[in-house]
């Protein structure tokens, strides 16, 4: 779901990814990626591809994070 919350990613922002379908941030920095809009944003930058960065200290009601289980082989 888009445009509840912004998203917190586990990215550091960068400039220039190396593009593809799910393309690797640098491995460190001082900003971390947001993504999908929020309530407060215009409906067309409620989308995944809408990303901007965030100092990681950051505290607002306009951002969030999703809560994701992965199931284990067996």
């Amino acid at each position: 779901m888009h445009g509840n919350v912004w998203e917190w990613c586990s990215d550091w922002h960068g400039t220039g990814l190396s593009g593809g379908t799910d393309p690797a941030g640098p491995g460190g920095g001082s900003q971390r990626v947001v993504r999908g809009g929020c309530w407060w944003d215009y409906p067309v930058g409620c989308k995944s591809a809408n990303r901007i960065n965030v100092d990681p200290s950051s505290r607002s009601s306009l951002l969030g994070f999703r809560v994701a289980r992965s199931q284990s082989a067996q």
